[in-house]
């Protein structure tokens, strides 16, 4: 079952059910898979976003709320704070299982000799390799540094 049948399940679930809360974050994820298909349509594309990109939106998503309850947490805001990781919570049921340090050491390895990296130079292709293989499952903000220093 691709991800947006996953989500339209949950949301159609979650009205049954009156979880008044999850359904509104499980709104905000569909209205945010909609913008994104808008957006493709707009640029002459056939289709709508395939799954690797809802992955990518639903990563983004969880970032911003990992932001927004650290403001909250920094301002006194603990209500709010708890608000945003109840809904982190709910766009994380439809992520993969993200890798653990080990598992990315060895994906990083693993995509070096699959590209032939040799410098730093060779970085970009290290990365572009990680994000199809890996999308979705691993923080690529945090991957850039190791793998620059695999590099270096």
């Amino acid at each position: 079952m691709d991800l947006r049948t996953r989500i339209s399940t949950a949301l159609k679930a979650a009205m049954k059910n009156k979880e008044t809360e999850r359904l509104g974050t499980l709104r905000l994820i569909n209205a945010a898979i909609k913008d994104k298909d808008i957006a493709l349509r707009g640029e002459g594309a056939e289709e709508g976003v395939g799954d690797a990109e809802v992955l990518a939106i639903l990563g983004r998503m969880v970032k911003q709320r990992q932001e927004s309850a650290r403001a909250y947490e920094e301002g006194g805001r603990l209500d709010l704070a708890e608000r945003e990781r109840a809904e982190m919570a709910v766009i994380e049921e439809f992520l993969p299982r993200q890798l653990t340090e080990d598992e990315v050491a060895q994906a990083i390895g693993a995509a070096i000799q699959k590209t032939g990296a040799a410098t730093i130079r060779d970085m970009g292709r290290v990365m572009g390799q990680l994000k199809a293989d890996y999308a979705g499952r691993m923080d690529f903000g945090s991957v850039g540094p190791m793998v620059k220093d695999r590099l270096a």
